[in-house]
């Protein structure tokens, strides 16, 4: 069984407790360890290595199920480099008995530099983009007359677009536990933990 976790967390180049920022960056740039971190979030709970391998070998190849030699070398190339590289860093937990895997505390530093898209979905980018256009050409259009716009009181149209946008983003934070609050909380329980292995 591996024997990483969140316990081999490494240290940012300001000394404090976390993922360096080139580990980061590292872990996101390979396509699978990204899947990896995408499909355990969407399931929020431990995942067999083999089903892992299954939808991953579909994303890559376009076909469910994926043929037996993609999946197979998923599989051979999670076993063996990606997911102990993970455990390692403290993204995941992986038991390599069990050949099961599941998120672990560090994996919340890297979410912040993750955006899960649909294929045809919106980023937020462009969703919060979309949002400011709409109500600028709110605003202008019931400056200008343009009929029912016009009927409507323009600070009541900011006001809402800018109500839209404050809800918007407390849920882009809560879903993807990005906030100060979950970083300080992550710190805090990282720091217990810490101080309760000094103690023994």
């Amino acid at each position: 069984m591996s024997r990483g976790g969140a316990g081999s967390v490494g240290t940012t180049r300001d000394g404090a407790s976390g993922l360096d920022q080139s580990d980061i960056h590292d872990v996101l740039r390979n396509d699978r360890r990204r899947l990896v971190l995408e499909r355990l979030r969407s399931s929020e709970g431990a995942e067999a290595v083999a089903d892992l391998a299954e939808h991953i070998g579909s994303v890559e190849s376009g076909e469910s199920p994926p043929p037996r030699n993609v999946r197979q070398s998923v599989y051979v190339s999670l076993h063996q480099t990606h997911l102990p590289k993970l455990d390692e860093l403290g993204i995941v937990t992986y038991d390599s008995d069990d050949k099961t895997v599941a998120l672990a505390d560090a994996a919340d530093e890297v979410a912040v530099y993750m955006e899960v898209v649909p294929k045809y979905g919106l980023s937020w980018a462009e969703y919060y983009l979309g949002l400011g256009l709409l109500g600028l050409l709110s605003l202008v259009g019931s400056g200008i007359g343009v009929p029912v716009l016009a009927r409507l009181d323009g600070a009541l149209v900011g006001g809402a677009f800018s109500l839209l946008v404050v809800v918007s983003a407390i849920y882009q934070l809560v879903d993807q536990r990005s906030s100060l609050f979950h970083r300080l909380r992550s710190d805090a329980s990282g720091t217990e933990m810490t101080a309760t292995d000094d103690g023994d």
